[in-house]
Order: C-alpha cells, then sequence, then structure tokens
C-alpha cells in the first residue's frame, strides 16, 4: 500500500535533502508538538510542570509499542551515546564490539573497560560487516555481552540480529538502532538493549531517544549510572542514596526535557500511523532508482550487497570522494562525503526529482 499523502505532506526538506543518515528534518507534527509545549511552559501555572511531564510516558508507549514490548522495559534516553554507556557501566565480563563501529558504540566499552567494568574483545572482520559467523568466531567463554549496529553507517549492511541471537545463545545483545529505528522493520525482540536516538531517521530532532531492555538485561544489569530519578521513592529528600527501581526506569539519572519527550512522541506517532513496512518500502524504491542513476552514470557502487537499508555509498573511479560531495552539494544535493565515498541516504519523504539532480551532476550537465 502507497504512503498516506498526509504523511508526506508533514515534511519540507530542500528537494535535494540526501543525509538523513546524519540528521532527519523534523515533521511539521514534531515542530508543532515543541511549540505547543514550549507555550506551556512559558505560560506555567500550578499544574504545568505535571501535565508536561505526561509527555514521558507518551513516548514510551509508542516507542513500546513499535519495539513490540511493554512501557515498562522503554526509558527515554537524551541520545544514543548516553544510552549506550548506560549499557557499558551495567554490564559484566567481556564484550564483543566490532572495530568498525559508529565511535558511539565503541567509546562506552572501551571507558567502562578503563573503569574495570569490563573487557573488550574486538572484532576486526575483513569486509567489515559484522555477520553471524563472525561473531561465532570472535565468541569465547568471557563473553557475556555482544554489541552491534542494527545498520552500519559506513555501508548500510544490515546485520542478522536473529542469526547473531542464536549464535549467542543466552549472553546479552545489545544493539545500537540508531540507523534503523522507524525506517527498517527488524526483529527488534532479539535484542537486550536497544537503544536509538531520534535525530535521523525517526525524525524527532536533537535530544531525543530512548532504551528498551529485555528482562533479561533488566534481571542481569547493575545500573551503575542510576541517578535520582531511577531510585526507589524519588521525592523523597532525606540524604539517603536508594537501590534502583525495578525496570527500565533504573537508567534514568535525572529528569529529561518533556519538550523533547513530545516531539519523540509525535514522531513516533507518525510512523506508527504510516507504518514502518510502507516507509521502508518507499525508502526502498528510491534507493534503488539512485543505485541505477549512479550505475548509469558511471559511479561505482561501494555499499553493501542487498538487502539494504536506506544507505547508499559509492565512489566515481578516478574522482576524490570527497570533491564529488562538493559537486553536488553546490547543486544543492545534501550528502555526506568522506575520504574513501559518498553516502546518500533517501526518507520515504524523498521524490524522484532528488535521483534525476545526482544523475545530472554525475553526468556533468
Amino acid at each position: 500500500m502507497p504512503l498516506p499523502q498526509d504523511y508526506l505532506d508533514q515534511f519540507t526538506e530542500s528537494a535535494g535533502y540526501l543525509d538523513f543518515a546524519r540528521f532527519g528534518p523534523p515533521s511539521r507534527a514534531v515542530r508543532e508538538a515543541s511549540a505547543r509545549l514550549l507555550e506551556r511552559a512559558a505560560t506555567a501555572d500550578h499544574s504545568t510542570v505535571d501535565d508536561l511531564m505526561r509527555a514521558d510516558a507518551d513516548a514510551r508507549s509508542r516507542a513500546g509499542r513499535l519495539c513490540g514490548i511493554p512501557a515498562e522495559q522503554v526509558v527515554l534516553q537524551p541520545n544514543t551515546s548516553t544510552a549506550l554507556f548506560q549499557a557499558a557501566f551495567a554490564t559484566g565480563g567481556a564484550v564483543l564490539v566490532s572495530d568498525g563501529e559508529f565511535p558511539a558504540n565503541t567509546y562506552p566499552w572501551s571507558r567502562a573497560a578503563e573503569a574495570g567494568r569490563v573487557q573488550v574483545r574486538r572484532l576486526r572482520p575483513p569486509d567489515g560487516l559484522v555477520t553471524p559467523e563472525v561473531v561465532r568466531a570472535g565468541l569465547d567463554a568471557e563473553v557475556t555481552t555482544v554489541a552491534v549496529s542494527a545498520v552500519d553507517f559506513r555501508t548500510g549492511h544490515r546485520a542478522d540480529l536473529a542469526g547473531i541471537r542464536e549464535v549467542i545463545g543466552d549472553r546479552l545483545l545489545v544493539v545500537d538502532g540508531i540507523q534503523a529505528f522507524g525506517a527498517v522493520e527488524a526483529e527488534w525482540a532479539t535484542a537486550d538493549v536497544l537503544v536509538a536516538g531520534g535525530q535521523k531517521w525517526l525524525r524527532a530532532g536533537w535530544g531525543t531517544g530512548f532504551a528498551a531492555l529485555s528482562p533479561r538485561a533488566l534481571d542481569r544489569h547493575r545500573p551503575l549510572l542510576s541517578g535520582w530519578t531511577g531510585a526507589r521513592d524519588p521525592g523523597r529528600f532525606d540524604g539517603e542514596v536508594r537501590e534502583p527501581v525495578p525496570g527500565a526506569e533504573s537508567w534514568s539519572i535525572t529528569n529529561l526535557s518533556p519538550v523533547s519527550a513530545g516531539a519523540l512522541a509525535a514522531a513516533l506517532d507518525l510512523v506508527e500511523r504510516a507504518g514502518v513496512a510502507r516507509i521502508e518500502a518507499r525508502i526502498a524504491e528510491r534507493v534503488g532508482e539512485l543505485a541505477e542513476a549512479l550505475r548509469s552514470a558511471g559511479a561505482r557502487i561501494t555499499s553493501a550487497p542487498p538487502p539494504r537499508s536506506g544507505i547508499l555509498t559509492f565512489d566515481v573511479p578516478g574522482r576524490p570522494a570527497r570533491e564529488v560531495a562538493a559537486d553536488l552539494a553546490a547543486a544543492g544535493i545534501a550528502t555526506t562525503g568522506r575520504a574513501e565515498h559518498v553516502r546518500l541516504s533517501p526518507h520515504a519523504s524523498t521524490s524522484a526529482d532528488a535521483v534525476r539532480q545526482v544523475a545530472a551532476v554525475l553526468r556533468g550537465r
């Protein structure tokens, strides 16, 4: 089924915007929710704070439904990195993680290792892709946790989460979902810890995100970074430091912005109503069109083979990638240019005009 027009009408990014793997311009609904909550805060009365804080529960419920878990297993986080630091400092034993991960999924484990919380086992797959076979080869008796991205930020490779789960057995699986959640259907229930910032494919803006925790993670983790809002009886101020509450709220450090929570709730609502499958299908259509346009213009696709996410990387033989990215930018096409390739990342709202613009630039027209 096609995406509803009222979903597509929510977005106003420029026609050449192809950089959703870096940042997803927020929808009208997100902007309106943020403005409404800020206005409510600006005209505060005796009920304002309590009213605003209800946005947290709304966002957690919506995230839980998209993950297929109860809201009690979801805690809001300001970004992916904070949630991964929570996971790293709550973990014991050894963690297996690829050195090709985005730094948000390497620094937390390294810092936790410096603090004596974990040992780090580095995966170094020759092609950079984390597969069940690569994970199996890296396991030993001391590994308690495997950390992986649902979608690789460089190549768009989609991790086989079910296959990795089968390989690791009862060990904990920590999944960085920022390059996938809301745009790719995945078996999220296979993850013991799923973290996702909302500023990319969810299009919720900066300062938004969540973590979803399985009963196994909640049972085994000691939430070392738990703050006063994650402790029992948080409204009792007697100088005592109390035990963390049971459940995902134990990861709470302090009250987060209710404006950010409302923005996340609005973004999740749009995804729920449109349906992840339909969003994913539209993105796949645009990625396929872009791949064909790139090949016809003499470019070389360097992304992982299908099934792909919304990330498509390429280079042009004989030309520096950053030079190609600069040419595209001069024509109003937003991409991410790195030394080794140019990364395109369309969303469901990307029009066919963007595909034609890319092809025209690469052909020198």
